[in-house]
């Protein structure tokens, strides 16, 4: 088989709940990365693309079902150009991008787009059918924002706990304390605002149109310890995790160009970094935090590395304590310094719409070992109802 490329990658910056990116549809955030992707490679032309994959942890709403598809045609792409969407939750985004990296690989395709999109503040409420005509109780309308709805009752009630009840039995299992995350919590907020101070992020993001929002919404440069400390855990009444060490909810999207080696001179532009290996990993729903560990480690396998070789993580960053978990597991394995692992901010600070951040991490740590000249990189993931996902880059810019 042949092997596939990272070529290019964008993203929007990502908003607040509610925030600078409220008023923007799905489908044209998703719009907004897939034109700002083809932009930076200007000699490609958009025939061209064989396929593109886009991930959508909803899709309820004005995601429209394949929201893929919709980015493609508000683009302005050619009609010819197909889209499918992808929903593995939190990795939507990731999984699209190592979909198209094997389609390339067998060569099914040469050049691909991967990409995600969410915009959890616009995410719709919705309602059950009733079972019969013309019921006379009430019906409860349901948020699709986040987490579990409308839950199967076969559904064992430990499985379906929420995000944050599942990341507290995971400190309680690793024994992670409250300071510990906290501390990890301003460390993404300062290496954030310093990436973005120093310019690492400007290539990097494309603004949305008829929004004001130049930078990543949620960062917050001056976050203290002290601060943090005076947070009221979110999730129990004595727990460690609060609104500060975990991820916020978000808006954003963001879209990854990938081709064979016999491509770049169609696209424009030279590769950045092969997709030298693929991983994936489940565990019960309440552990997904820790699931990024085996996928990680099956990835490197595929890769034909292992962690002493690699010299820059990306995590999504969905909780503090589930970063320092893996980054644990990880270390005792040879990676030679947690520090590593997200050095320019994570989602804590940065954001974490669901569907977007895979590509997101993809993105940023492909740029990362082009600044650092590090050989090996991984992105991980970790996703919902118990999974986790991973791809080993190896730098050939």
């Amino acid at each position: 088989m042949s092997s596939s490329f990272v070529y290019a990658s964008v993203r929007t910056p990502f908003g607040r709940f509610n925030g600078a990116l409220a008023d923007t549809r799905t489908d044209d955030l998703a719009a907004t990365a897939l034109k700002g992707l083809l932009d930076r490679s200007p000699g490609l032309d958009p025939c061209l693309v064989d396929d593109v994959f886009w991930g959508n942890a909803n899709g309820a709403g004005e995601d429209n079902r394949n929201v893929g598809r919709m980015a493609v045609l508000l683009a302005g792409m050619p009609v010819s150009v197909t889209a499918t969407t992808v929903n593995r939750l939190c990795g939507s985004s990731l999984d699209a991008a190592m979909m198209a990296s094997r389609m390339i690989e067998v060569g099914d395709a040469e050049i691909a787009i991967a990409g995600g999109v969410e915009s959890m503040t616009r995410a719709p409420w919705v309602l059950p059918k009733p079972s019969r005509r013309f019921p006379a109780g009430d019906v409860t309308a349901v948020s699709t924002t986040l987490g579990w709805r409308l839950v199967n009752e076969r559904m064992p009630a430990e499985w379906t706990v929420s995000l944050g009840e599942c990341n507290e039995q995971l400190q309680e299992k690793f024994s992670i304390s409250r300071e510990r995350q906290d501390e990890f919590g301003a460390r993404s907020h300062r290496l954030a605002a310093e990436a973005w101070a120093k310019g690492f992020y400007d290539d990097l993001v494309v603004p949305v149109p008829g929004a004001d929002l130049v930078q990543d919404e949620s960062i917050r440069a001056g976050t203290s310890l002290e601060a943090l400390a005076k947070l009221k855990p979110a999730f129990r009444p004595d727990g460690t995790i609060t609104a500060g060490n975990c991820s916020p909810l978000n808006d954003g999207a963001s879209a990854v160009l990938l081709g064979s080696a016999s491509v770049a001179e169609t696209i424009g532009r030279d590769p950045v970094a092969r997709i030298a290996g693929r991983g994936w990993s489940a565990l019960e729903p309440q552990q997904f935090g820790y699931a990024p560990v085996e996928a990680a480690n099956g990835a490197l396998a595929r890769a034909g590395i292992s962690w002493e070789d690699v010299g820059a993580v990306e995590l999504n960053e969905a909780f503090a304590v589930q970063v320092i978990a893996c980054a644990d597991a990880w270390l005792r394995l040879g990676l030679r310094d947690a520090e590593l692992v997200n050095a320019k901010g994570g989602a804590i600070a940065i954001g974490h719409p669901l569907g977007a951040s895979g590509g997101r991490v993809l993105g940023t740590l492909a740029a990362r070992l082009v600044e650092s000249g590090e050989r090996w990189g991984v992105a991980a993931i970790c996703i919902g109802v118990g999974q986790g996902l991973a791809v080993v880059l190896e730098n050939v810019a």
